[in-house]
């Protein structure tokens, strides 16, 4: 007998024996033996979307993709005038394109997925090894769940499936992604249900959902497909989509719509001035094809998956969503807490000082003793936090130098601890040591009022500037009387500070240098969080604590959040609408979290950061995770980002640049000469050339000034550039129109020898741009061996690409297409036009590099 099928999200709530009775099992579990049944039988506990998809489905995939699908278009109409060797040449360039889409994302797919099983979540499930064994308890991947199994939950649990609560104890549970409820809700497993829906019903509990307190044993009911998470995650279809997704998708519908408008556009002109028909639209369809940058779903993908292979592997930070990298690298703000992130989660002593507030060792000397003597003659478990400090700050001298008598501990209600210790060469007389809160110390202390109140000045004036303050006193007492604490003798204070984080300031000072201002979002005081910046070097522009936020509306808000370094108090409410209102005000803003209090931050924020021992459900949800709370690794992960970030622009700039260009040109020429100035098939392979050559930007190194800002895919900058220098490299083109005419003495000789020509110059030109436009070392060489300079990748695919324009005319293949032998006049011609083309190109390049800085600097 097994569990009967179905019992998905239509099932009613139902008694615990029935519940027992459909799922075939009991209070104690499955064995080993019947879980492996139903796990091979019902599969895994995932959701089906999230599964890898195989690499046919992928491919599939690729064909819908907007510029693939432009590509086909294109292709068809082709084939519909019976222009065969257009429509092949188009043919070859779609299965290429998706090939290698396919290939590159199965092989990131497969990459991420090993790189999440690095950081995968388990569950805590009830199991037996055979029917009559004692249950056994462990953890298990959450895939492997499986219907009848009994699971535990604790505070920062996912809930791993659905599930009925058996015995729970002040159980409540975030179930917003089901509902959208902001506060957790109370679960019970004896509470009767009441009518508000399958939701409300106080014993069940839903994946999707988290544990917020308390903890429970509760049975699987449904899995996997059947989950009610799953069903709604079927109706909300795909999260939205990132800024650097929308980015991209703006760019490539503003090329869409150019390459749909170029073919009539074309025959229009063409038709008008040349009185040609039907018989340019092959040619037209080719040059809306050399607009379409059809690679870029493809080097998106080997970039991003590229970096974050390479994080995994050095730094062992997990990218568990592939977009999420160069949106990093975006980041120009960044949200982290003071404690665990700035600062370790101890205190260390920073000063001791007498009355008059001078350094004085005596002072730590006496609390030292006192936490010593406290921790042996109370048989305390262990030191606090304080005293382990002061013990940690003092020499071993200190503590040996006594010898303790009696001790009263640390008191909530006192707030002192007090010590009698024998006074080293003093018989007959002991040393009372009392150390605690200031001001309770200055009550038991004979002390005039104005001394006492500038004591409490002194003691002030160490706490606004974000230190700890004890208080310590000291009397001499008679051998044999009883701790009394009154009339004491005030000796000094002893100041204690946040340990700070040992990379934390050097982390810091990478970040600013990147361009990335760093927010802390923190529970605690805000003179202990401005000493910590302080300490680490960290300029504090502006604080804000949370009474002052709750005024402030969302505007208001805003326009501060963008001067404030230091928000304290904080609520998690408050750390989600920082984040807002830092990103109302045009910032990219990541957050750095580990707590189950963090999560709507996490959410709400471009990219959500949580190290690898965070919550459970604050990992799942977070974009990156972690080795260690450390902010180096997220200034590695800003780097990669802005690496694969940079190499994506750049392919954009050149492509499309080179691309408007050719086209321009091209049209001219078509209006002005007798004849097409390249024929269909010619423009296709060049085209492809270009594209197989550009591939190698997903394997350059941008160069240092890259990484040292934002990597912003900006549309209207990127279009402006495009405008630029596509207009500089159609000059190029036009006069090279010019050479081929003197070269040829009159162009319409000899179409063949035209279009070979035009032919070598638009590769050689394009080969020009990949080298002199390139923002990368990679592009014009990395460093060899004893200072010398190396091609790197792009390179050698310019070198490549140029050879082809060199070479191909006067192959077999280049007269299959139409190709023929150039004159060797002609190669002086070109490479004086060359030359001067890499000259302007030069003078564009650092005109515009000039521009950018001015603009990066003003902003």
């Amino acid at each position: 007998m097994g569990p009967r099928t179905g019992p998905g999200p239509a099932a009613p709530p139902a008694g615990l024996l029935e519940v027992f009775r459909r799922l075939d099992t009991g209070p104690r579990g499955l064995t080993e033996a019947q879980a492996a049944e139903r796990l091979t039988r019902f599969g895994e506990n995932t959701v089906p979307d999230t599964r890898d998809l195989s690499w046919p489905r992928l491919f599939v995939r690729s064909v819908r993709d907007p510029f693939t699908a432009v590509l086909l278009c294109l292709g068809l109409v082709s084939a519909a005038v019976f222009a065969w060797g257009t429509a092949s040449v188009i043919l070859l360039l779609v299965v290429v394109s998706c090939v290698l889409r396919a290939s590159g994302e199965h092989r990131a797919a497969r990459s991420t997925a090993g790189l999440r099983r690095l950081v995968a979540t388990t569950v805590t499930v009830q199991r037996r090894v055979y029917e009559d064994a004692a249950p056994v308890t462990r953890e298990i991947p959450v895939e492997e769940l499986v219907l009848g199994d009994v699971v535990r939950l604790g505070p920062g649990d996912l809930i791993p499936a659905d599930v009925r609560l058996l015995r729970s104890t002040g159980l409540t549970v975030h179930q917003a992604a089901l509902t959208g409820e902001s506060t957790p809700v109370d679960k019970s497993a004896v509470e009767a249900p009441g009518d508000d829906g399958v939701f409300q019903d106080p014993r069940l509990c839903f994946q999707g959902g988290s544990v917020a307190s308390g903890s429970a044993t509760a049975v699987v009911t449904a899995t996997g497909g059947d989950t009610r998470f799953a069903a709604a995650h079927r109706r909300t279809g795909k999260p939205p989509a990132t800024t650097f997704e929308r980015s991209v998708q703006g760019v490539s519908w503003i090329l869409i719509r150019f390459a749909l408008l170029t073919p009539p556009l074309v025959l229009m002109a063409n038709a008008a001035l040349r009185g040609r028909g039907l018989e340019t639209l092959p040619f037209a369809v080719a040059v809306a094809v050399g607009l379409t940058p059809e690679m870029l779903p493809v080097l998106v993908t080997t970039c991003l998956a590229r970096g974050a292979a390479l994080l995994a592997r050095t730094h062992g930070v997990i990218v568990r969503r592939l977009p999420a990298l160069h949106d990093i690298g975006a980041m120009d703000v960044l949200c982290v807490d003071k404690t665990g992130t700035l600062t370790q989660d101890r205190p260390v002593v920073h000063r001791a000082l007498d009355t008059e507030g001078h350094d004085d060792p005596e002072v730590l000397r006496w609390a030292a003793a006192a936490a010593w003597w406290s921790l042996q003659l109370a048989d305390l478990p262990a030191p606090d936090a304080l005293d382990e400090a002061l013990l940690a700050a003092a020499d071993e001298d200190a503590l040996t130098s006594y010898d303790g008598i009696t001790a009263r501990p640390f008191d909530p209600a006192r707030r002192l601890a007090t010590v009698i210790v024998r006074t080293p060469g003093r018989l007959g007389t002991h040393t009372q040591i009392t150390k605690g809160a200031v001001e309770a110390v200055l009550q038991r202390c004979a002390l005039p009022d104005d001394e006492r109140s500038r004591l409490r000045g002194l003691a002030d004036a160490q706490a606004a500037d974000g230190l700890r303050v004890l208080a310590v006193a000291a009397t001499e007492r008679p051998a044999g009387d009883r701790p009394q604490e009154r009339g004491l003798t005030f000796r000094g204070l002893v100041t204690l500070r946040d340990d700070l984080a040992p990379t934390a300031a050097e982390a810091l000072a990478g970040l600013a240098a990147r361009g990335v201002n760093v927010k802390v979002l923190t529970g605690d005081h805000p003179g202990t969080a401005v000493r910590a910046c302080r300490d680490l070097g960290v300029p504090v522009a502006g604080v804000l604590s949370a009474d002052r936020l709750d005024t402030l509306t969302d505007p208001e808000l805003t326009e501060l959040a963008r001067r404030t370094t230091v928000f304290a108090r904080c609520t998690p409410e408050h750390k989600t609408r920082i984040a807002r209102a830092l990103q109302a005000g045009g910032h990219t803003v990541g957050f750095l979290g580990d707590g189950v209090n963090d999560l709507p931050a996490l959410r709400t924020a471009d990219v959500g950061i949580a190290p690898r021992d965070a919550a459970g459900v604050t990992r799942e949800n977070a974009d990156l995770v972690l080795a260690g709370k450390d902010l180096t690794a997220i200034g590695h992960a800003v780097a990669a980002g802005r690496h694969a970030g940079g190499n994506i622009a750049t392919y954009l700039r050149i492509t499309l640049s080179s691309n408007l260009g050719n086209v321009i040109a091209m049209l001219s020429a078509g209006l002005l000469l007798p004849f097409l100035p390249m024929l269909p098939a010619q423009v296709l392979v060049q085209n492809l050339c270009f594209d197989a050559a550009q591939l190698a930007f997903a394997h350059d190194r941008p160069a240092p000034s890259a990484v040292r800002r934002p990597s912003v895919l900006d549309p209207r900058a990127l279009l402006r550039f495009i405008v630029g220098f596509g207009a500089l490299n159609a000059v190029a083109d036009l006069a090279t129109f010019g050479a081929l005419a003197f070269a040829l003495r009159g162009p319409g000789d000899d179409e063949a020898l035209f279009h070979s020509g035009w032919f070598t110059e638009n590769l050689l030109t394009q080969a020009v741009v990949m080298v002199l436009l390139s923002f990368g070392r990679g592009g014009r060489g990395g460093r060899g061996g004893k200072g010398g300079r190396r091609p790197g990748p792009v390179t050698w695919s310019a070198a490549g690409l140029a050879g082809i324009g060199l070479l191909l005319p006067a192959s077999p293949l280049g007269s299959a297409l139409g190709l023929s032998p150039l004159p060797g006049v002609y190669y002086g011609l070109l490479a004086a036009v060359l030359a001067l083309y890499a000259v302007g190109l030069t003078a564009a390049r650092t005109r515009h590099e000039r521009v950018s800085s001015a603009t990066v600097a003003q902003s």
